[in-house]
């Protein structure tokens, strides 16, 4: 069996001591797990940007073709509001069926309601009003929690209230 691919959509690699600390943390910790983690900053060269618009149009590019061709979307949503580009993968990742992982360490509440932490529109792929939380991490040690969704997709298990139709 290969590894499922898990394209992990997040800000922290415009962040050189981000991307050098926690963002390490959550790709090997998502390794470790099984995954072949697709890590945009090093999969597209983003690292060595330029001023050419030809430049930044391949790189949304590839970004949104690794969204279409990954098994799943890992996506950091930290910050208030989260990343446009983080919600924009997500988006896609919803509308091609890819089943979504939010990981969120920031403490700031980023909704209109008390029941979600972000916008109600993020969790539109799941089936009902409770499954979210299986999908949601506020600590890397929580990410192989064997009752949250993203151990049941390493182990090639059913997931929760997953909406594939």
């Amino acid at each position: 069996m290969s590894k499922k691919t898990l394209y992990l959509a997040n800000p922290y690699g415009f962040n050189r001591l981000v991307a050098e600390g926690p963002l390490l943390e959550i790709q090997g910790k998502l390794e470790a797990m099984g995954f072949e983690v697709w890590e945009p900053f090093q999969r597209n060269n983003q690292h060595d940007r330029t001023d050419l618009a030809a430049f930044y149009y391949r790189v949304g590019q590839c970004d949104k073709n690794d969204v279409r061709d990954c098994d799943g979307v890992f996506a950091i949503t930290d910050g208030s509001p989260p990343d446009e580009g983080v919600m924009i993968e997500v988006g896609l990742a919803i509308a091609w069926k890819r089943p979504v992982f939010f990981y969120r360490a920031d403490t700031r509440h980023c909704s209109d309601t008390s029941v979600y932490p972000l916008n109600i529109m993020l969790f539109v792929g799941l089936a009902d009003a409770e499954v979210w939380k299986r999908y949601w991490y506020t600590d890397v040690t929580d990410l192989d929690n064997p009752d949250k969704a993203l151990s049941l997709f390493a182990a090639g298990e059913p997931l929760p209230g997953f909406l594939q139709d």
